[in-house]
């Protein structure tokens, strides 16, 4: 007879070899799900983070947690559109639903698109700026690297560039290490609600869904899936990198507020990830200050990619022609065309003395605007039996999804309303 003991020791390595092959599979399907959840954590979504370190410490980890099951549930069924259906986004938003509410969806999407575009390249600008580089010589060479990536390469090669950049957001959790963080605080905030009664809290909190369940992401997710070429067999590893995409995301979103909160908490709030780079420094030392700066590099080179990548994906689709990374210009003119310009014009923009913080501003009211809309035609396309067949919603997980979504719209409505108000000042 064999002990427990001696059982227990003979099915430990079993154990660790079906979790080493069962990561290694990960990795092997990771891809749009995981390159769109950190595409979320871009330059303007470290900003939004640092600064709920900054303003509240730990406070806002529980709502993080939240906002993850949010984000899961979205990117599922994104990725799960595209891969039953063959579709993009867009292009089943035009043939389900009216043609003007996909105009004005689409419209709003590429000029708040173009505004997200602008604060990549600034946010590459100011990350090279922290090590001496002039944003004058990163700006123009970091545009020209990745339209070369699109325009010349195939979406595995491209798909590939973005997950190595991606790897890049792992300096953050060291970041929280180096700077002492209470970890029992850590942990009670993360499992207990800490919200606080005023209107700053309840302002960051919106933001910090609108910086992390963005249209564009989910516009890229499914888009991805199409050009990747997974179909209803290859769905069940998509999910895993949908919803682990969506998990790893939001975890280094909440290092980043921890790692704030540790050095700077009670600072009050920052406008930029430079400035949240620039604090940790005296406190946590220059080795956080510098993984703060290399991290704002990949972010931003990352979402300088996938942002325009998802407008020409859905204006390509919505118009009906070709549209694929792998494609050369000559095949895919308007898709390829879009994304040059975006890249074009974003680079130029972030090079000239514009305001930042009144761009991000504008970019959150049209966010506001298309989040509640796209999200709405998310949910009520994965419902749809003549759309996705056996693999449309089951009636718990709709409930759950009209309950993220709801919350989420309810929530982006308030923050273009507080938005708007405060033009006026009256919010």
């Amino acid at each position: 007879m064999i002990g427990v003991g001696e059982r227990d020791e003979i099915d430990a390595p079993r154990r660790r070899i079906r979790r080493r092959t069962r990561f290694l599979a990960y990795l092997a399907i990771a891809g749009p799900g995981l390159i769109a959840a950190n595409a979320g954590n871009d330059a303007g979504g470290i900003a939004t983070y640092a600064s709920a370190g900054s303003q509240f410490k730990y406070r806002t980890l529980f709502f993080m947690v939240l906002v993850t099951v949010g984000l899961i549930v979205v990117q599922e069924m994104s990725a799960r559109l595209g891969a039953f259906t063959g579709k993009g986004l867009a292009a089943l938003i035009r043939e389900q639903f009216s043609v003007r509410f996909a105009a004005l969806a689409l419209g709003c999407l590429l000029l708040a698109n173009l505004g997200l575009v602008v604060s990549e390249f600034a946010g590459i600008g100011a990350a090279l700026e922290l090590i001496g580089v002039s944003r004058y010589i990163s700006v123009p060479l970091a545009a020209i690297g990745l339209w070369a990536l699109v325009m010349f390469g195939s979406y595995r090669y491209a798909e590939r560039v973005f997950l190595i950049l991606s790897l890049v957001f792992l300096v953050y959790p060291i970041a929280a290490i180096l700077g002492h963080p209470n970890w029992h605080d850590v942990a009670v905030n993360t499992v207990v609600p800490h919200f606080i009664a005023s209107k700053d809290f309840i302002f960051l909190g919106v933001a910090l869904i609108g910086t992390t369940i963005s249209p564009y992401m989910q516009l890229y997710t499914a888009a991805g899936v199409v050009d990747r070429g997974i179909g209803p067999d290859e769905y069940r590893l998509e999910r895993m990198d949908a919803v682990g995409g969506a998990i790893f995301g939001d975890i280094i979103a909440m290092f980043i507020i921890i790692a704030t909160a540790a050095a700077i908490g009670g600072h009050g709030p920052l406008t930029t990830a430079k400035e949240a780079a620039e604090a940790l420094k005296p406190v946590a030392g220059a080795g956080a200050e510098l993984l703060f700066a290399v991290g704002l590099l990949g972010a931003s080179a990352l979402a300088a990619a996938v942002v325009p990548l998802s407008t020409s994906y859905a204006i390509s689709e919505a118009v009906g022609v070709e549209r694929s990374v792998s494609r050369r210009f000559r095949e895919a003119r308007l898709f390829l065309g879009l994304f040059t310009f975006q890249v074009v014009a974003g680079a130029a923009v972030a090079l000239t003395p514009v305001n930042l913080i009144r761009l991000l501003i504008g970019t959150q009211v049209l966010q506001g605007l298309i989040t509640p809309i796209v999200l709405v035609f998310i949910v009520t396309l994965a419902d749809r039996r003549d759309v996705l067949g056996p693999a449309a919603n089951g009636p718990t997980f709709r409930v759950v999804a009209w309950a993220s979504v709801l919350a989420v719209a309810a929530l982006s409505t308030l923050l273009l309303a507080q938005t708007v108000l405060g033009w006026f000042g009256i919010a």
